[in-house]
């Protein structure tokens, strides 16, 4: 299966250039016949570049394609960008790169930071509407519509069935965090499925982002729960019983092994989340490549694949977030409990 997906990838790799060629545009002299004299090889070369020479042509092109002239760019749900592309229908340009610097941090927002906002939009729409009839039906208001029952099912499944079991004594304290963390990167992964969509958890930094705040919360909670000594102790292990001879030789082992542990925790939360992100959408578009490659009655086979593949993309966009909210609960519970 993996290496059927790297072909396909491979064949999606190869599209453009197939794409390009199909355009039959004239790079220079060299695609013209022999018989053409030199002198008119110049001045075709001079109208076809322009007063200012090839770099203008190119820089041209460039802003041609940079506008869309009709063109879809397939890679726009997997790849970061300051535009959002809506075509046929158009384009919408985002302010150019460092246009909002502050200091050595580049604030400008992209496609991707837009879509992260536009989850955390959806996410304020769903869930304060949800939460203030929570609040009416035990005060004994009315009662919540069918909707609002449903989002409250879904937190408290997150609640009960992830975060109390895998956190133990305490967890609710953390069951608000667990529950955003779950539907923002729910909702991002749907976005990504979307036709004009944009995948903003295919972007390792918006994983790692992600990864390092579970990080944070997860070295916060040790330190304060087991106190200094305690917490030293998931640094430096020293087993019970151990003779002191070799206190010093566990130490120098176990620690280093001990501080790449806690770092590859939030490493491992963040690739596995992007990779299966980025895969689906891949193989994805190269289906659909190959549907348009092969045309006529061809279209039909990767068309229908691309459809079932579908199918289980949507599955895996709530699979990885629960799968992420999982495992940031089981290293909160690790960490709070490593006594």
């Amino acid at each position: 299966m993996k290496l059927n997906a790297a072909l396909l990838a491979l064949l999606f790799a190869a599209a453009p250039a197939v794409a390009q060629d199909t355009h039959g545009t004239i790079e220079g002299p060299q695609n013209l016949p022999s018989a053409v004299p030199p002198a008119t090889h110049g001045a075709i070369q001079e109208a076809t570049t322009g007063e200012h020479g090839p770099a203008a042509s190119e820089g041209e092109h460039g802003a041609a394609t940079a506008e869309g002239h009709g063109e879809f760019d397939p890679m726009h749900h997997v790849q970061d960008g300051h535009t959002l592309d809506f075509q046929p229908f158009g384009e919408i340009h985002l302010p150019a790169a460092h246009s909002w610097q502050v200091g050595p941090v580049d604030m400008t927002p992209t496609r991707h930071v837009v879509f992260m906002a536009l989850a955390g939009l959806i996410m304020l729409a769903v869930f304060i509407p949800a939460g203030r009839a929570a609040a009416r039906r035990q005060a004994g208001h009315g009662h919540a519509k069918k909707r609002h029952n449903a989002i409250e099912a879904a937190a408290l499944f997150i609640r009960q069935e992830v975060v109390m079991p895998n956190i133990g004594h305490g967890g609710e304290k953390f069951a608000g965090f667990l529950i955003t963390l779950f539907f923002f990167i729910l909702f991002c992964n749907l976005l990504g499925l979307l036709p004009f969509g944009a995948t903003a958890t295919a972007n390792f930094a918006v994983t790692i982002g992600l990864a390092l705040i579970t990080f944070v919360v997860v070295e916060v909670t040790g330190m304060i729960t087991l106190g200094p000594k305690g917490y030293l102790q998931t640094i430096v292990f020293i087993p019970h019983g151990l003779p002191k001879a070799l206190v010093p030789v566990m130490a120098v082992i176990m620690t280093p092994v001990e501080l790449l542990g806690k770092f590859a925790k939030p490493f491992a939360l963040s690739v596995r989340l992007m990779a299966n992100m980025m895969a689906g959408h891949i193989v994805l578009l190269s289906l659909f490549s190959m549907a348009l490659m092969f045309g006529g009655a061809l279209m039909a086979g990767p068309f229908v694949m691309a459809t079932g593949l579908m199918f289980l993309e949507l599955f895996v966009a709530f699979l990885q977030a629960y799968v992420f909210v999982v495992l940031s609960s089981v290293f909160i519970g690790l960490m709070r409990h490593a006594h």
